[in-house]
């Protein structure tokens, strides 16, 4: 029984101790940092950057997520996908801040659409934090990683006591429960 228990510790000990030293690794680093002038805003967390290259990125703002635009159908001018209250406004707000200026991104993944997933910094500020302090998007919990995760949780409680942006709303649909519901209907 004596030596059960040695065991049973051991282990014990070397499964905390791997437990404790996975969870205290810093978060992943960016597979790349790229420069270049965004040439088109999409909606509140996606971008269109051309590098000094000329190579077209595609970026989706990490950790966050913007109400929906309604989309146009360019062949017919109908509108295709219906959109949400302060979605032109986060889209606007992107543009106004990113829109012909020269950014760094840190991408920090690529997703299942194959855009870039990564941080827009201008000068030394973080975009997509900027974003969500002014109440223009949610901070995307499912997607968010340390060290980011209280940064932006912290911002989108501040944004929602001060009623800022979309917070103005009584109760405003998370974007992906309205993506969620679109493809229901």
């Amino acid at each position: 029984m004596n030596h059960i228990k040695k065991v049973f510790l051991t282990v014990f000990i070397t499964i905390t101790s791997l437990l404790l030293l996975t969870s205290s690794l810093p978060a992943k680093s960016p597979i790349r940092t790229v420069e270049g002038t965004v040439v088109r805003v999409i909606d509140g967390d996606t971008i269109k950057v051309e590098t000094p290259e000329g190579t077209m990125l595609k970026v989706r703002l990490y950790g966050i997520d913007a109400p929906e635009t309604e989309k146009i159908n360019r062949r017919t001018g109908l509108i295709s996908k219906q959109g949400q209250p302060y979605g032109e406004e986060a889209y606007r707000a992107l543009e106004s801040k990113v829109l012909s200026k020269k950014v760094k991104v840190d991408i920090i993944d690529i997703d299942r659409y194959k855009r870039m997933v990564g941080i827009v910094y201008f000068g030394n500020r973080n975009i997509n934090l900027d974003m969500v302090k002014e109440g223009w998007a949610w901070a995307y919990k499912e997607y968010l990683q340390r060290p980011y995760a209280s940064e932006y949780l912290d911002a989108e409680k501040e944004a929602r006591a001060k009623g800022l942006g979309l917070w103005q709303q009584h109760n405003p649909m998370p974007p992906w429960e309205f993506r969620k519901l679109m493809r229901v209907r």
